[in-house]
């Protein structure tokens, strides 16, 4: 039969540096997500994300596997704002934001100087406090 522990410790130590497991547990992404708007929203690698949802030109809704605490949490959202592939595509009149925060998911908007797009790269993250 198995059982699961609780492993309580107040420091952790890799040989060289020790940091209080608050700086880990309190620091630390609670979701992050690398997806592209074109054709088909779709996931290239995440963390904490159940789903995304295509809401329209540029507006795409991320889900988390595991809900926060509150709605009050922080993130970032960067959008290369253009179709294109390459490290080179990138629209400097690009705005990057995001909409509604929930406990389980979060509104990313991917917006040029002068309309909405689906982007190519879409890079999302959230900190804060989990349920």
């Amino acid at each position: 039969r198995l059982s699961m522990s609780t492993l309580e410790v107040s420091n952790l130590n890799d040989g060289t540096t020790t940091v209080a497991t608050t700086f880990v547990t309190n620091g630390s992404a609670k979701m992050w997500v690398n997806f592209t708007g074109i054709t088909t929203t779709a996931t290239r690698d995440s963390f904490n994300v159940s789903s995304l949802t295509d809401g329209g030109t540029g507006n795409t809704t991320v889900t988390l596997t595991n809900n926060m605490n509150n709605a009050n949490y922080s993130g970032y959202y960067f959008t290369n704002a253009s179709v294109g592939t390459a490290a080179a595509n990138f629209n400097n009149q690009h705005t990057g934001g995001f909409g509604s925060f929930t406990t389980s998911s979060c509104q990313a908007y991917a917006y040029t100087a002068s309309a909405a797009v689906d982007a190519y790269q879409n890079l999302c993250g959230l900190f804060g406090d989990l349920a």
